[in-house]
């Protein structure tokens, strides 16, 4: 009987660890089913609470960053090489000339070389591109270091899930081995089998001992990225979305669209090197007054390309479309294929993540109740009950290793395509106007 009774007290210790931590991360995954279907997204009215509690907080902080300040200046430089490009190529040049003779002679003239090949369009239309480029590149980099940012502060809640977790376990183990203690001083429990408990609690303490280092390690990355530590943060898995299924990409997309643009600046570039190398013919005019006589000369000169005509030039400017365009193609294709990646992984580890929360996550507790009973009524030793929870607690961990892949998954993906920025900015509108105002200027 009193074996029976004090069993019962150590499967109650057991189990509330288990229960308090799967009660804590059931409040941290408020998702639905997650059923992904192509070109369908999961809608869940409380995934837009979840981003108003953490979204605005980090583009606060990652628009501080200074690498993300520099992104704005090199923007502002851009624009003015636009500015700079679209000036004229020629000022005019006023000369002065006076001869002393029996008769003094002056004379005034002023020239102005014609722009005739068209270097200034030339100059601003490549200016255009490489702006344009810039942009591009600019929002490509700033969806790789959301994606960044955002990973690690998933990293870190996942960490502190499983510290919180191996506490508890922690806990739960002393508290079974000090009442296991007690029952082998009144002969109810072995020395074999109390071993087996101590055992389990040094296991206990080094699992929480790597739990603990892994947080750090979180945390000081979010630190390195954020510049913060403590920044607020939610799941968001039901906003998980899978687009339509293609076999080719969105040339709109950031990461190809620089490519493309590329390749129209080798054109541009040519056109500018046929433009930079054309003879533009000068035009003067000049007053001469010569004694009492008085003169006016008109005048033009052409540069004559005859000892270099510039052809080499010409050519080097043209193979480099040629390397443009298979760039383009070489970025189009691994875009192609960490596409493919994306719609292969992210369901399949969707219907792991469903078969965890219907098996262990929801069942867990049932399946903890059930060895207990088993345990109490002498249908397991001690040897097997210890090990069922440690699998259990096992399998636990797992579920949340599974979270971090299908977010992995989705950031790698909308990071290395350049969608993550508007994706973040969609959700920013979507909040009530004062939060939206406060955060549409950072972005």
């Amino acid at each position: 009987m009193k074996k029976t009774i004090i069993a019962s007290l150590l499967l109650a210790y057991l189990t509330s660890g288990v229960t308090s931590a799967q009660a804590a991360i059931e409040a941290d995954l408020q998702v639905p089913s997650l059923a992904y279907a192509p070109s369908a997204s999961v809608n869940d009215s409380g995934n837009q609470a979840s981003f108003e509690s953490w979204l605005p907080s980090l583009m606060q902080s990652f628009d501080a960053l200074p690498e993300v300040v520099a992104q704005q200046a090199r923007r502002t430089q851009a624009e003015l090489r636009i500015k700079a490009a679209d000036q004229a190529i020629y000022n005019p040049e006023l000369g002065l000339d006076y001869q002393n003779a029996s008769e003094d002679s002056y004379t005034l003239g002023i020239s102005q070389t014609i722009d005739w090949g068209d270097k200034r369009g030339a100059a601003t239309r490549k200016a255009q591109l490489e702006s344009e480029i810039m942009l591009s590149d600019i929002s490509l980099e700033r969806s790789q270091m959301l994606a960044d940012s955002i990973q690690s502060l998933v990293e870190q809640a996942q960490n502190r899930k499983a510290v919180a977790f191996q506490k508890q376990q922690l806990v739960a183990a002393k508290t079974q081995f000090n009442i296991a203690k007690q029952q082998m001083q009144v002969g109810e429990l072995s020395a074999v089998e109390l071993k087996l408990i101590q055992l389990d609690v040094a296991s206990k303490a080094a699992d929480y001992a790597i739990a603990e280092q892994a947080s750090i390690t979180s945390d000081a990355n979010v630190l390195m990225l954020l510049g913060d530590s403590e920044l607020p943060f939610s799941g968001f898995l039901g906003a998980l979305t899978l687009p339509e299924v293609s076999t080719q990409v969105d040339p709109e997309l950031p990461a190809l669209k620089s490519a493309y643009q590329q390749v129209l600046l080798a054109k541009v570039t040519v056109q500018q090197v046929k433009a930079d190398t054309s003879a533009d013919p000068t035009v003067s005019l000049n007053a001469e007054r010569e004694g009492e006589e008085n003169k006016f000369g008109l005048g033009i000169s052409i540069p004559l390309q005859i000892r270099n005509n510039y052809s080499e030039a010409l050519a080097v400017a043209s193979q480099d479309i040629a390397v443009a365009e298979q760039t383009y193609l070489a970025r189009e294709r691994v875009l192609i294929q960490q596409q493919k990646k994306f719609k292969l992984s992210l369901p399949r580890l969707t219907e792991r993540y469903q078969d965890w929360r219907e098996l262990v996550l929801n069942s867990g507790q049932e399946a903890a109740s059930a060895l207990g009973q088993q345990w109490r009524a002498g249908d397991i030793n001690t040897s097997d009950y210890l090990q069922s929870q440690r699998q259990l607690s096992s399998s636990y961990l797992a579920g949340l290793t599974l979270e971090t892949a299908l977010y992995q998954s989705w950031l790698e993906w909308m990071g290395a395509s350049g969608q993550l920025e508007s994706f973040l900015q969609a959700q920013l509108l979507a909040q009530p106007s004062h939060l939206a105002s406060h955060t549409a200027a950072a972005l």
